[in-house]
């Protein structure tokens, strides 16, 4: 039978594993910002192509009549996000409630990514993207 510590160690190993990576303030001072519009059944621009390592502040802004969300799970987890918005982001997942807009800052990491929205058929409806950072 394994110790609790070892088990509260393994444990606390898996929750770092599977949150966004901590923020480590990239090298430039201001970060670019990537407006990513959310509509009917769309996001816009539906390929994002970012820096591996740069900084961006991603603005997020349902344009739609309904909720919609923005589903990257891997790219978010590849990913320094800042500590004032990892909260933001749940299971890999930015919620962006009709008419609202969300803002999250970010340092993407290298990889092709794909971004879906989870909202019932909204992906089959059109909702999906694509990320590539290099």
């Amino acid at each position: 039978m394994a110790k609790p510590a070892k088990i509260l160690a393994a444990l606390a190993a898996c929750l770092a594993a599977a949150s966004p990576a901590a923020w480590a303030q990239p090298a430039q001072t201001t970060a670019e910002t990537v407006n990513i519009s959310l509509s009917d059944y769309a996001f816009a621009p539906a390929a994002l192509n970012l820096k591996a390592g740069t900084a961006y502040h991603l603005h997020f802004i349902n344009a739609g009549s309904k909720d919609h969300d923005f589903t990257a799970p891997e790219f978010f987890a590849a990913a320094q996000v800042a500590p004032a918005d990892q909260a933001k982001i749940k299971r890999g997942t930015v919620e962006v409630d009709k008419g609202q807009e969300m803002d999250v800052t970010i340092a993407p990491g290298a990889g092709d990514y794909k971004v879906i929205c989870t909202h019932f058929m909204h992906n089959m409806m059109g909702m999906h993207g694509t990320i590539t950072v290099q």
